[in-house]
């Protein structure tokens, strides 16, 4: 014992939220997965935030913040929507259903099972991340849809971790085993904004292009289904 395994803290279990702020006219949402229930009476929740994003920004200027639940049903461009881009420099909410709940902050409608309104009660400084005490204040479920899991955007996904992510070295770290597998005809191509990997094999359908297409065949105007980024922004793996 001793040394710090980081694979370990694989083991430790993840949603897929949408955290939201406000912070007078700025309305602003990220991606997150540490999201925890810390008390039943009253119920309160523990959300961390890398301190550089806007939302945190807005989350500390404000002092309320909403969770929106994600489902199976997310495709990963609403992932990449909130996960790969700024809203200093992007309006994101404008890209999706929402609604202002009674703390003022945007609560997320699309492909979201329930939805946490809260108010932060304590804060906790963790040198790159600020971890926030909320308690919440209002709770509503919108579907039966099972929530989605870390691993569940990961595996079935094939889903990237953002940088500002508390696990980004975890998943970073990860790499495809290819030696039991035969190395493709056509290559990979990597985004270099997020990391999503375009498999020729398996293709991107959401986005129009049928598996069995080489990267150098699809259309100049595709995006990345991630990020959004252009295919230029796009190398060789």
């Amino acid at each position: 014992m001793g040394e710090i395994d980081m694979r370990a803290l694989f083991s430790i279990s993840y949603g897929l939220y949408i955290i939201s702020s406000k912070d007078d006219d700025i309305i602003n949402g990220q991606t997150a997965n540490a999201v925890t229930q810390v008390t039943a009476d009253p119920p309160q929740i523990a959300v961390a935030l890398n301190k550089t994003t806007l939302t945190h920004q807005c989350v500390k200027n404000s002092g309320f913040l909403d969770v929106s639940v994600l489902d199976q049903t997310a495709p990963l461009k609403i992932i990449g929507i909130f996960g790969f881009n700024s809203g200093r420099d992007f309006d994101k909410m404008s890209q999706c259903n929402f609604k202002l709940g009674i703390n003022g902050c945007p609560v997320i409608l699309d492909h979201t099972c329930a939805v946490l309104e809260s108010k932060v009660i304590d804060s906790i400084d963790l040198r790159t991340h600020t971890v926030f005490i909320c308690e919440v204040i209002a709770s509503e479920t919108l579907s039966k849809n099972p929530p989605m899991t870390y691993a569940y955007y990961h595996s079935d996904l094939k889903g990237k971790t953002p940088k500002n992510a508390p696990t980004y070295e975890i998943f970073s770290d990860e790499k495809e085993d290819t030696n039991s597998k035969e190395e493709s005809k056509m290559k990979k191509y990597v985004c270099q904004i997020c990391g999503w990997v375009y498999d020729p094999e398996e293709g991107d359908p959401d986005g129009g292009i049928e598996p069995g297409t080489a990267f150098e065949d699809i259309p100049d105007d595709w995006v990345c289904p991630v990020c959004g980024a252009s295919k230029d922004q796009f190398e060789p793996q």
